[in-house]
C-alpha cells in the first residue's frame, strides 16, 4: 500500500495517512463545533434538565451515537460550553487590560467591562438553572466546585495586574470578591428579566458599577 505520493517535480507530497487522519480530525472538529453549537441553543430554549441528548443532536444535524461519540452526557457538554464560555471571557479580560499602562486605569477598565457582562442573559440563566441542578446532584456539584477551584489561578492572574490600585483595606480577598460581584450581577438581571420596570438595564449598570467599588474599596478617588 502506497503512504505517500511524488508531485510533478519529484519532491514528496503529504503521506496519504497523514491527510486522511487531518481529514478525520477536522471532521471530528467541526461535529463537536456543531454538537456545542446546538447544546448551547437547546439549554437556552428548554433549560438544562429538560434538555433533550436527541434534541441537541437533531439540531446539529447528528444521531445519538455521534453526539456519544464526542460527549459522555448532557453534563459533559454543559461543562465544554461553560469552558468555552470562561476562555471567551478571560480572552476578553486580558486583551482589554493590555491596552492600558497602569494599574488604576485597569481597574477602572475592568469595572466597565463588569457592568456589561450583566447583559449576557444566557450565560446568566444557563449557569444559575445549572448551579441549581448541581446542589441537588453531588456529582455535578463536586465537578462544578472542581472547575471553580481550577480557575482560581486565572483570576488571581487578573488581580495581580490591578492589586496596586486597590485599597490595603478591601473588603474580602480577590477570589471571594469575583465570585460576590458574578453573583450579585446574576440576581440583577434575574430580578430584569422578570420585571424589567423594577430593574432596567441602566439602574443595573449603575449598580454594578458602584458595587465593584465598594468591594473593592478603590482608594484616592
Amino acid at each position: 500500500m502506497k503512504v505517500g505520493t511524488q508531485n510533478r517535480k519529484g519532491t514528496p507530497a503529504v503521506p496519504i495517512r497523514t491527510a486522511t487522519r487531518s481529514r478525520q480530525k477536522a471532521r471530528a472538529e467541526a461535529t463537536r463545533r456543531k454538537l456545542l453549537a446546538a447544546g448551547e441553543s437547546i439549554f437556552a430554549r428548554d433549560g438544562f434538565e429538560a434538555a433533550r441528548l436527541e434534541d441537541i443532536a437533531a439540531a446539529a444535524g447528528y444521531t445519538r451515537g455521534a453526539f456519544y461519540a464526542n460527549f459522555d452526557s448532557k453534563e459533559d457538554i454543559f461543562f465544554a460550553l461553560l469552558e468555552a464560555w470562561v476562555a471567551e471571557r478571560m480572552a476578553e479580560v486580558n486583551a482589554l487590560l493590555e491596552k492600558y499602562n497602569t494599574p488604576k486605569q485597569r481597574l477602572e477598565a475592568l469595572r466597565d467591562l463588569y457592568a456589561q457582562f450583566a447583559k449576557n442573559r444566557r450565560l446568566a440563566l444557563l449557569s444559575l438553572e445549572f448551579k441549581l441542578y448541581a446542589i441537588r446532584h453531588p456529582r455535578a456539584q463536586a465537578r462544578l466546585r472542581s472547575r471553580n477551584r481550577a480557575m482560581r489561578c486565572s483570576k488571581e492572574e487578573i488581580w495581580d495586574r490591578v492589586r496596586p490600585a486597590l485599597a490595603r483595606d478591601i473588603l474580602v480577598p480577590g477570589p471571594a470578591a469575583a465570585t460576590a460581584l458574578g453573583a450579585f450581577s446574576h440576581a440583577l438581571l434575574l430580578e430584569h428579566l422578570v420585571d424589567p420596570t423594577a430593574m432596567p438595564s441602566d439602574e443595573i449598570e449603575r449598580l454594578l458599577k458602584a458595587t465593584f467599588e465598594t468591594v473593592l474599596a478603590t482608594p484616592n478617588r
